[in-house]
């Protein structure tokens, strides 16, 4: 396994330098201001990140503020008292994307983080809370956590949610993949429980010997193996 020196010296001379790789890499662990949003807004992250996937990013950017009013602004109660036939009218609806099974899972998500306030009530404030205070060490257990809770949040959904919500968290894309391969550090499937333990270990490794947070440590590894157009995830 190779050095974050190393991997961290290479994606500089690929990127044009410390400045600009700095500038790449962004910002570093912002988990506390996580535990600052509402439900509500956890749930819109989820929903657009599950109509995003397989699907193109701007038209469901474009179509957005339609789902917001659609769905009461993704207020938790108000969606969970949402009865089937309902969820099937809106689903039909032109002024969003009209896909009833994707459409399901908003009731299904909002069940998971109201089920986390009620379960745990006396240690989270809210569903934020409860991810925000997750460890980094254990990424890819609130990835399995979404996965197993939720609804069509496994693979990469559940984690781009998590990192346009602001939680700390690598993203197995496919420059970060290629790593992990080309260095024989994984084998078979990326989402095979050996896969993804043997790359949580790296990360917490690279981690120790560095003051970057997953999110950096993710796209540096993808300015050390990518081509040089890559862009920030």
């Amino acid at each position: 396994m190779e050095s974050f020196q190393k991997i961290y010296q290479r994606a500089c001379e690929r990127k044009g330098g410390e400045q600009a790789l700095t500038l790449l890499l962004g910002e570093g662990n912002q988990d506390h201001l996580l535990k600052h949003l509402s439900d509500d807004r956890l749930l819109s992250a989820f929903t657009k990140k599950i109509f995003q996937s397989g699907f193109v990013w701007r038209v469901v950017e474009n179509k957005w503020p339609n789902f917001e009013e659609s769905f009461f602004n993704f207020d938790i109660e108000k969606i969970l008292m949402m009865p089937e036939e309902m969820l099937e009218r809106k689903a039909s609806d032109p002024k969003i994307i009209r896909n009833f099974n994707k459409v399901k899972t908003i009731k299904a998500n909002a069940q998971m983080i109201f089920d986390v306030q009620q379960n745990d009530s006396a240690e989270y404030n809210n569903f934020a809370e409860f991810i925000a205070c997750w460890p980094s060490e254990d990424i890819i257990g609130l990835w399995t956590y979404l996965k197993n809770h939720g609804q069509r949040l496994g693979g990469n959904t559940g984690p781009y949610a998590l990192r346009a919500l602001g939680k700390d968290t690598f993203i197995l894309s496919r420059d970060v993949e290629a790593y992990f391969r080309a260095h024989d550090l994984i084998s078979g499937g990326i989402q095979t429980k050996s896969s993804l333990a043997a790359i949580q270990k790296s990360f917490n490794q690279w981690q120790h010997q560095s003051d970057f947070s997953l999110s950096q440590l993710s796209r540096l590894i993808a300015y050390a193996t990518g081509d040089n157009t890559v862009q920030v995830e």
